[in-house]
């Protein structure tokens, strides 16, 4: 049971992986419509990308606790 668990806590890192490779997709098109902006956009998206990868971790690092202690 505390390895489907933690697999439901590693999908956290599966969904930010995906959304961080939507996100630079859309950053790549903005920057194409508008090189100028391409400094603002870089900002925006790395600022969103550091959420993202927080939530991950939290969602990694919750899964080793809950696979390490197996309570």
């Amino acid at each position: 049971m505390v390895y489907i668990a933690v697999g439901i806590c590693l999908l956290a890192c599966v969904a930010a992986a995906i959304s961080m490779g939507f996100s630079t997709g859309k950053a790549v098109d903005a920057v194409a419509r508008q090189p100028e902006a391409s400094g603002k956009i870089n900002a925006i998206m790395l600022l969103g990308f550091a959420l993202t990868e927080s939530c991950a971790i939290y969602g990694f690092v919750t899964g080793l606790i809950m696979l390490f202690t197996k309570g």
